[in-house]
């Protein structure tokens, strides 16, 4: 699931609990930081073309260290910039910056270690190995279980997992209009 649609769809998958945490709006917050952040081990890539000698794809930004190290600075930086911005928009939690902090990590880390998780299914065979639990643990972990570029795995899961926050969504936001689906 190396491709960009497997790695969204990863993390919509792992952040489906945040609709039975939290709030409509909460919820969404979360979400969307999982998601956005789902590709942060990807990082390497651009790392690799200014030190392409130390660096290498599924290396160091693809291990549980760097992802919970990640979580912690993006957390700090997300309660430093939205600690705010979330709090007006949300309407039943109030955020300050502790827990805006404590919120925003969480979020980096479901969405970052879904991305580690899926780069564990995919093509292990063809691609650099990925060593997740370094340095606790050496040695590669790896399920030749999904080729890591099927367009047909990877659209089907992102149209599945979109479809299934769409439908918590709709249950979490109570709309009241003539066309919403009343329980019966």
């Amino acid at each position: 699931m190396v491709d960009v649609m497997g790695h969204l769809a990863m993390g919509l998958l792992w952040s489906l609990p945040a609709w039975f945490v939290w709030h409509d709006r909460v919820s969404v917050v979360f979400v969307a930081l999982a998601v956005f952040m789902a590709p942060i081990p990807d990082v390497d890539k651009y790392i690799a073309m200014v030190f392409p000698d130390a660096v290498h794809h599924h290396g160091v930004t693809h291990t549980v260290v760097f992802v919970v190290a990640a979580a912690l600075v993006l957390g700090a930086l997300a309660a430093w910039l939205l600690t705010d911005r979330v709090d007006r928009w949300v309407n039943h939690e109030h955020f300050d910056s502790s827990s805006m902090f404590v919120f925003a990590t969480a979020a980096v880390l479901v969405g970052g270690l879904s991305h580690v998780f899926a780069d564990m299914l995919s093509a292990p065979d063809i691609s650099t190995p990925i060593e997740p639990l370094w340095p606790v643990v050496d040695g590669s972990w790896g399920l030749d279980l999904i080729w890591y570029n099927n367009p047909l795995w990877n659209v089907v899961f992102l149209a599945v997992m979109l479809l299934a926050h769409g439908v918590l969504a709709y249950s979490a936001f109570k709309i009241d209009h003539p066309y919403r689906i009343q329980n019966v």
